[in-house]
């Protein structure tokens, strides 16, 4: 019984933390806006036109994208790690990240060499977001088609890696030829941004984070039985099969919407999964899964007011806050050798 009222307490607390974060997201930013003039944005308009426009058009989408993105990236993180039974297996391990930038990298710094149709086309402002799921379900097809034929996990982790490290060669082979101007648009697509997301964009991640998660709500009960390894689960009666092609898919669909959308996030989905099981001290995935989702949200919410620079209108790339906090956290694991 007391174990249980500490873990209510804590997802009280986390809850409580995610809601304050909101609101504080919400309000700090390089225009100063009075709480009161927040709350009353928020709850019908305040008497201030610019102030609306600012919370309302800017700082709302960003918040809600950061609880999105921080919940998406962290839950796939979470299958990963269960999945390959390695604690510093991510949600871009099986390359996902690398196709979406080698996607975007073909639109931004092959454009030059590309059909004048094509070149055209790279012009539009949806061409990245269009590159970047290409680029992303064509390694999600790729890693399928390998799944399907090697049955062994881990040899299916080092592929994900390979089509990582050749997806990132090519890449590196643009960018040497790239113009100045175009090198410089794909190196902020991949420092990462959640401020540029249309209400409509944010409709989609949001459905497409929310159709990963309850995928992955599906597979809670096999996540249990592989902590075990594969041979437990089968003689538990999991299809081991059917859940690693869930899996995979499950966490292409988070990982690769979110990246399409803005852009690679690192150390999120690593960091998150550990501290969740390092705050409730167990490995029961209905618990761990549910603290993850709000560990998620409220650490990249609080990176993302980490961004903004205190009494300027400079912004720090997201990217650059999430690895600051989230590789400290991998390092302390690693020297503490914590097995979860």
């Amino acid at each position: 019984m007391h174990q249980k009222t500490k873990i209510k307490r804590y997802f009280l607390l986390l809850s409580v933390a995610v809601v304050v974060l909101f609101i504080a997201n919400i309000s700090f930013g390089s225009v100063q806006i009075p709480f009161t003039a927040v709350l009353n944005a928020l709850s019908g308009g305040s008497n201030n036109s610019t102030w609306d426009y600012i919370i309302l058009a800017y700082r709302l989408p960003k918040a809600i994208t950061a609880i999105f993105v921080g919940m998406g990236l962290s839950v796939s993180g979470l299958l990963m790690q269960t999945l390959f039974r390695n604690p510093l297996a991510g949600p871009y391990v099986l390359g996902l990240s690398s196709g979406s930038s080698l996607g975007v990298a073909l639109v931004v710094m092959g454009a030059g060499v590309l059909p004048i149709e094509f070149a055209a086309l790279a012009q539009s402002p949806y061409s990245l977001i269009l590159a970047s799921c290409i680029g992303s379900f064509a390694v999600l097809l790729a890693i399928l088609a390998v799944a399907h034929k090697i049955k062994d996990t881990m040899a299916l982790l080092v592929v994900g890696l390979m089509f990582g490290s050749f997806s990132s060669a090519i890449v590196a082979v643009l960018s040497y030829f790239s113009s100045a101007e175009a090198l410089q648009k794909f190196t902020f697509w991949s420092l990462g941004s959640l401020g540029n997301l249309t209400w409509n964009n944010i409709l989609l991640v949001g459905s497409c984070v929310a159709i990963g998660i309850l995928i992955s709500i599906y597979t809670i009960k096999a996540l249990d039985a592989l902590l075990l390894g594969e041979n437990y689960a089968k003689t538990v009666g999991i299809q081991f099969t059917q859940t690693k092609y869930l899996l995979i898919i499950a966490t292409a669909i988070l990982a690769g919407s979110i990246t399409a959308f803005v852009g690679p996030i690192a150390f999120i989905g690593l960091a998150v999964p550990h501290l969740a099981k390092l705050l409730f001290q167990t490995s029961q995935h209905k618990i761990i899964f549910i603290a993850t989702l709000l560990i998620g949200s409220a650490l990249l919410l609080l990176c993302d007011i980490l961004t903004q620079l205190p009494g300027t209108s400079f912004y720090l790339p997201i990217n650059a806050i999430t690895s600051l906090i989230g590789a400290p956290i991998v390092i302390w694991l690693l020297v503490k050798k914590q097995r979860f």
